[in-house]
């Protein structure tokens, strides 16, 4: 029996229309940290223009509000849809991290080839990597944007606001500079727990490679397939 035939009508109904949204979201994605990138950091923006902004980025929002409402009716799962798409749901209440999707889409890319580009282990550190750099650059505007004007602030400019997120995502925490908002407290805990779980998950697969490196040159069959004491 078939992978697709095992699976119910509601699955493939979902699974149809994921295979559909996956684009949209991710241009809707690009579109959204675009749009909150030039509303923050352009001061000089006419209202108009800043107008455009916020609606670009509310309209992303609302791109993301749609495709979870079909899953959720196609699913016919009520909460249990929930628990089983926390990523989906958190993003739906988190804009910050709706970059994630770009992630996603570049994952669903790859799976829909026969044969991936890169090997798995490369794959997760690219995949982590990029979404440091996504997570980074939409920390560092949020932090920006709740820091750069408040009382006693040490984060003035978008370059101190990089140099912290780099410094927070990397578990180093030098301490020169730090937010002093509740929301931008309320971010660097968020980026605080994604550079753990990142930082971890790249050390892992880094570590499982070296494991079978280790272990096929025990077993005499070392990576690149010539046998030991060859010439």
């Amino acid at each position: 029996m078939s992978r697709n035939s095992a699976r119910t009508a509601p699955e493939q109904a979902e699974s149809r229309w994921e295979r559909r949204a996956e684009a949209p979201l991710a241009v809707a994605s690009l579109v959204f940290l675009s749009a909150y990138a030039v509303w923050v950091l352009a001061h000089g923006l006419s209202p108009a223009w800043r107008a455009a902004c916020l609606a670009l980025a509310l309209t992303s929002w609302a791109v993301f509000a749609v495709d979870y409402a079909v899953r959720w009716r196609l699913s016919g799962q009520r909460l249990a849809f929930v628990r089983g798409h926390l990523l989906d749901t958190v993003v739906l209440f988190l804009p910050l991290l709706r970059p994630l999707c770009i992630v996603r889409f570049h994952d669903a890319v790859q799976r829909h080839r026969d044969r991936p580009r890169l090997a798995l282990y490369t794959r997760v550190m690219v995949y982590a990597g990029l979404s440091v750099l996504l997570l980074g650059f939409a920390g560092a505007l949020a932090v920006y944007h709740q820091e750069h004007a408040a009382p006693d602030a040490t984060i003035r400019t978008f370059g101190d606001s990089v140099w912290w997120t780099c410094a927070t995502l990397a578990t180093v925490g030098y301490g020169d500079v730090a937010p002093v908002t509740p929301l931008g407290r309320l971010v660097a805990v968020g980026l605080m727990g994604c550079g753990l779980a990142l930082l971890g998950t790249v050390t892992g697969s880094f570590s499982s490679w070296l494991l079978q490196v280790f272990a096929r040159e025990d077993d005499g069959r070392p990576p690149g397939g010539s046998s030991p004491g060859a010439s």
